[in-house]
């Protein structure tokens, strides 16, 4: 392994600490009920299908992992 993957390794870490945290505090608790999220209910039948939700936690991860290669170059 080369010598830049360490620090790599701790940013990640911090981020998903700090999500983590964003998560426990109930801070995100409006992630999964956007406009777009698709819910069916239906006697003992649940679906669902979080469209809106997932579109935009990737364009976050893309923006974040396009920030940090940057960085890195």
């Amino acid at each position: 392994m080369s010598r830049g993957v360490g620090p790599v390794l701790v940013v990640a870490g911090l981020g998903v600490v700090v999500l983590g945290l964003l998560v426990w505090t109930g801070a995100l608790g409006w992630f999964g009920r956007l406009p777009g999220d698709v819910r069916y209910q239906s006697g003992t039948t649940r679906v669902f299908v979080p469209i809106t939700s997932m579109l935009l936690a990737s364009v976050v991860l893309t923006v974040v992992v396009n920030v940090i290669l940057r960085l890195l170059r």
